[in-house]
């Protein structure tokens, strides 16, 4: 099994700034892709960001030019780094991720369990 744990929620003021984690561990031969989702209350959950093994990015129109999404396959890390925060980016934020095991021939999806970020005055 994978476990993804996540860190860097909380609170800011609008304009403000907070950087997200995420690291998997377990045994893990390769991961392909990781990305950001959030859910705010009422509404379904969103893409954000995502990123593959390859760096290359994409990333939601609300957040263009706001979040940057990186990664270190080193570590098996997944990072958010989200500047210029405002109301409507209050939510909970799950990374995901795509595995491979090792002696696997497929990758398998995971999802962690969530952090609160609050975007308010």
């Amino acid at each position: 099994q994978v476990q993804l744990v996540e860190s860097g929620g909380g609170s800011v003021q609008p304009g403000g700034s907070l950087r997200l984690s995420c690291a998997a561990s377990g045994s893990i031969f390769s991961i392909n892709y990781m990305g950001w989702y959030r859910q705010a209350p009422g509404k379904e959950r969103e893409l954000v960001a995502d990123i593959t093994s390859s760096r290359s990015a994409n990333y939601a129109d609300s957040v263009k030019g706001r979040f940057t999404i990186s990664r270190d396959n080193a570590k098996n890390t997944v990072y958010l780094q989200m500047n210029s925060l405002k109301p409507d980016d209050t939510a909970v934020y799950y990374c995901t991720t795509e595995v491979k095991f090792y002696g696997g021939d497929h990758y398998y999806p995971f999802w962690g369990q969530g952090t609160q970020v609050t975007v308010s005055s």
